[in-house]
């Protein structure tokens, strides 16, 4: 039996459920549905079978729901709290040391980032929380990851910018763009470990 279609089902009928309770807590359609979905079959094929794929499927949900700033911090402890028992089970492929430092370095950049222009239109204190988590996550699998990650948020938010309209978008928050950067960090970092 081929144990990777299972888990992907699997990931995917999670992904229904969530997406269907983070579409209505949102009172979103189901494009966010669908995107739960998405997210979750991507990481169980870039994960494969490996014991931290459950933190990521309890965290894809929560990533997109409407409050997703004020739970960035809890959801954060609880994922560094699964992290510290998957680091004691056999085939994980990350360090829970690295976790923690890694939601320390990127939350502290991203505080400083946010202090440079306090008030305007730079970042704000949901997005260094949304970071701590994000640096927490990605720092699993390595500071390449979390480097990655970062700055794939960066150059998606560029590129969002540099958009036929971009201009007119400006104030549109950093927030999506650094969890689809750390999303695209993680994909990479579970892929290749």
């Amino acid at each position: 039996m081929d144990y990777d279609h299972v888990l992907i089902a699997l990931a995917g009928v999670w992904g229904a459920g969530a997406g269907a309770v983070v579409a209505r807590a949102g009172r979103r359609g189901a494009g966010t549905a669908l995107l739960v979905v998405l997210v979750c079959v991507a990481l169980a094929v870039a994960t494969g079978i490996r014991p931290e794929l459950a933190v990521w499927l309890l965290l894809a949900p929560v990533a997109l729901l409407p409050a997703v700033t004020e739970l960035a911090l809890p959801a954060t402890g609880v994922a560094l709290a699964l992290l510290g028992v998957v680091r004691f089970l056999p085939e994980h492929a990350g360090h829970w040391t690295t976790a923690l430092l890694g939601a320390l370095a990127l939350g502290a950049g991203y505080y400083g980032l946010s202090r440079l222009d306090p008030g305007g239109g730079g970042l704000n204190l949901g997005e260094v929380k949304l970071a701590v988590g994000a640096g927490a996550v990605l720092g699993w699998y390595g500071w390449p990851t979390l480097m990655l990650g970062a700055f794939a948020g960066f150059l998606l938010r560029a590129v969002y910018g540099a958009l036929p309209g971009g201009r007119q978008r400006a104030g549109v928050r950093f927030g999506p763009f650094l969890l689809a950067g750390a999303l695209l960090g993680l994909l990479v970092g579970a892929y290749t470990a």
